[in-house]
């Protein structure tokens, strides 16, 4: 009985087994074990490939990276137990007998270990790593999760989801990041786990002894990264999977959705409404409602007969147009795009030949294959469509793919750049590849302008096509909370430009609610109020005056940052670090940034700390990390390492300013594409040491910042010694700004030298945000207002060659 009883548990778990044969190359060394294949490979000092794969032959996901291995200095050191491949970053040490590997830094301490038992293993198909855990390991990002900031004590799934109002913990949701950050004993790693099945991350849920990742198919091929810094490692990931190309400047302005606005009279009213009601707005999106019968490709002859002149009329108020595009084409002989798709043989098929269909809005659907190269062209060019109407933007929506029933059968085929696969390969990755065969179709058809695509799907990569947005949220305070975690934790995982749908999708907001939504969202990357069918008016004037004051306070401050705001985007592109930046990037051994009290807090265009807070709330705690900072709206100083209380009455939500930040204004504007008063405002906070600004500007659309059409400079202040210094102008873009005004906090500047002149400098008063309107005259009713009196500023020309400017 015992000899049976070993018998089954060996079939039961394959453990890989040992090192039978192994060789060295340019990039690394790969070899064999009793069960399986092994690859280890160089991409960089700091980034290492892992592939292990039981077949001849490994069958990497070709989507989502895009770096090569390099051939890079490293040693190969060999005894009779281990091999030990070594970079200036990471050394990995091979056990041989079993095979498990040890990920050391230079200095010989251990950043990540393999389990010895179980180190890789298969249960049939499915293939796992399982890894010890280190003493108080944290881990964080895996992009679009639920849950708390620190993944400890959790499991996840990757099964891109169609989750209408899912809750604050479920999961999984629509997009799938496979990609964390290790924190323990002062060190970081990262792990991409680059399998586009279905995964589980499992942090230590129902077990004490290791933590893993599987798939329930295919190799285990991941990607093992360490830095000093955590930023260094997202940066490693995103040169990896790549960085989001510069949006147009309108996409970061306010954008308005919702299911639906129809017919056209509705819209042209929305935009004349923003308008009127003076509150800043770039952006109208068109739901499911603008299509005859919800055909992509169409427009309904009756709620919109003539959609040309109203993206006309609507440009001409300053307005972009975004329209939905779904997957789903409605199986109709009489329907162009369903008759090309039958013939060219681009829609995903069952294994014996005939077309899939699912059920969405249109009824019966096929679904192109967007796996297949002749797909996404074919898909690029339907979308001249849209273009000739003056469509400006693209939402890819129900590309998980979604369907009712919210079950797509596992054995459909999918192309995969000619592999042939199935759903469980395909499913993940299918909304990135939708998303890049709209960018694509967006360049094809208007090549000198930058295209938006706003996706609710993706997988790693998707920060090179498209922005993101956390899908069907709920209007309720923990949703907001919840939806603050999911962008900072996509901008863990690679993806800047990221929102949520403001006030909340399904369900209604209440009024302090919306308000509260509307200045948090100020300060996230993209700022989109979205809201359903059936459901109230959600517009920012929709609530009552009061919060219609607020919203349109915290709409002005944000078009005010543009400046700030745009020149964060800028890095993000060079660095691939978020916009939105979770504490745990720059604290991340600070225990204090992982307690619930404080883990929604994050840094913004590295210079805001912004405190989340829920409506209902009148007093916050607010974490203030290691630092000073300044409290925005009235320069009260405090230092870090401290808890403080805030008041946090509705409209002003707590934002700090880190000391030695540098914000750059502009004058209020009604949308992007209006001529600001041509001076810069920027706003020096006081600091010991140095401080460093990189302001960027280019003509925010066409593609001509990539072949210097653009405006950058450093900034420097070295408040010791009490000098400015504006380093020399790159590019070969003009400034919009003729003039800079410098406004000093925290700082008694009597006078300023510039270009030989002593200048002296005026006092004047100034806000952040605009008094409210006392509509009820009851004390208890009134709002609080907060200015800074007295400020020091003056005004100097803005020379493109290198200037500096003593201050005394």
């Amino acid at each position: 009985m015992t000899e049976v009883t070993n018998k089954r548990k060996g079939k039961q778990n394959l453990a890989i087994g040992e090192v039978q044969s192994w060789e060295k190359s340019e990039i690394g060394i790969s070899g064999k074990t009793s069960e399986a294949n092994f690859s280890i490979t160089l991409y960089e000092v700091h980034t290492i490939r892992i592939q292990v794969s039981k077949d001849d032959d490994f069958s990497p996901n070709p989507y989502s990276v895009i770096g090569s291995p390099k051939k890079l200095d490293f040693s190969v050191v060999e005894n009779d137990k281990f091999i030990s491949l070594e970079t200036s970053k990471i050394h990995v040490q091979i056990n041989l007998s079993p095979f498990g590997l040890t990920f050391l830094s230079p200095d010989g301490i251990v950043l990540n270990q393999d389990d010895p038992a179980f180190a890789v293993s298969w249960l049939g198909t499915e293939v796992s790593n399982y890894k010890k855990v280190q003493k108080k390991e944290r881990f964080i990002g895996l992009g679009e999760k639920t849950g708390n900031l620190d993944r400890a004590g959790r499991a996840y799934t990757n099964w891109n989801t169609d989750y209408f109002a899912y809750g604050v913990n479920d999961d999984p949701l629509y997009m799938s990041i496979p990609f964390y950050i290790g924190l323990h004993n002062n060190l970081a790693y990262g792990i991409f786990f680059d399998n586009s099945h279905k995964t589980v991350f499992n942090f230590g849920a129902s077990n004490n002894r290791f933590v893993y990742y599987s798939a329930e198919d295919g190799d285990l091929d991941y990607y093992f990264f360490h830095d000093s810094t955590v930023s260094g490692i997202i940066s490693a990931y995103t040169t990896l999977t790549g960085r989001m190309e510069m949006p147009p400047l309108w996409s970061l302005g306010f954008q308005q959705c919702r299911y639906s606005y129809y017919p056209d009279s509705e819209v042209m009213t929305l935009a004349n409404t923003f308008r009127e009601k003076n509150m800043p707005a770039d952006v109208i999106y068109l739901d499911i409602h603008h299509m005859e019968k919800y055909k992509v490709f169409t427009f309904d002859g009756e709620k919109f007969p003539n959609p040309k002149a109203m993206v006309s009329s609507l440009k001409e108020k300053g307005f972009k147009v975004v329209v939905i595009m779904d997957p789903g084409i409605k199986s109709d002989q009489d329907y162009l795009p369903y008759a090309e798709g039958i013939e060219k043989g681009l829609f995903v098929e069952y294994p014996d030949g005939e077309i899939y269909e699912g059920q969405v809005w249109p009824g019966w659907c096929a679904f192109p294959d967007f796996t297949k190269t002749e797909t996404r062209a074919w898909w690029a060019e339907k979308m001249a469509f849209y273009q000739e109407i003056g469509v400006d933007g693209y939402w890819t929506d129900m590309n998980e793919p979604a369907s009712w029933g919210q079950f797509t059968p596992n054995l459909l085929n999918f192309h995969y750049e000619g592999e042939e696969v199935s759903h469980r390969k395909a499913r993940n990755i299918y909304g990135l590849q939708m998303a890049r065969a709209a960018m694509e179709g967006s360049l094809l058809h208007n090549p000198e302008e930058r295209p938006f695509v706003l996706s609710r799907s993706g997988f790693s990569g998707i920060q090179r096509f498209a922005a993101a947005w956390t899908g069907d949220n709920v209007a309720s305070e923990e949703h907001m909370m919840a939806g603050i975690r999911l962008v900072n934790s996509l901008g863990l995982s690679g993806v800047s430009f990221a929102g949520y749908d403001v006030g909340g999708f399904c369900g209604e907001s209440s009024k302090s609610l919306f308000a509260r939504w509307m200045s948090i969202a100020t300060f996230a990357p993209l700022y989109r109020a979205h809201s359903m069918i059936n459901s109230n008016d959600a517009e920012p004037w929709s609530f009552g005056e009061e919060v219609e004051e607020i919203s349109r306070n915290y709409m002005k401050l944000r078009y005010r940052l543009l400046p700030t705001l745009y020149s964060g985007f800028y890095k993000s592109t060079v660095d691939g670090l978020p916009i939105a930046r979770s504490l745990a990037i720059d604290f991340p051994h600070d225990p204090h940034v992982y307690e619930t009290a404080y883990q929604n807090q994050y840094i913004f265009c590295d210079k805001f700390l912004i405190a989340p807070v829920e409506s209902t709330k009148e007093i916050a705690k607010v974490y203030l990390p290691e630092g000073e900072w300044y409290y925005l709206f009235n320069d009260q100083k405090y230092s870090g390492n401290q808890v403080i209380y805030v008041d946090t009455p509705l409209n002003y939500l707590p934002v700090f300013v880190k000391a030695g930040s540098v914000l750059a204004l502009q004058s209020d504007v009604s949308h992007t594409g209006e001529k600001h008063d041509g001076i810069l405002r920027l706003h020096f906070y006081n600091s010991k040491g140095k401080a460093q600004y990189l302001h960027y500007e280019d003509d925010g659309h066409s593609m001509a910042y990539k072949n210097g059409g653009f405006f950058k400079r450093e900034i420097e202040w070295a408040s010791t010694g009490e000098i400015l210094h504006f380093r020399k102008s790159e590019g070969q873009f003009a400034s919009a700004f003729h003039s800079v005004k410098l406004l000093f906090h925290g700082l008694d500047i009597k006078k300023i030298k510039f270009a030989g002149e002593l200048i002296t400098t005026k006092k004047e008063n100034m806000a952040f945000l605009d008094k409210l309107s006392e509509l009820d005259p009851l004390p208890d009713q009134l709002h609080p207002y907060f200015d800074i009196e007295e400020i020091q500023s003056v005004t100097i020309d803005h020379l493109a060659e290198a200037f500096s400017i003593e201050l005394q």
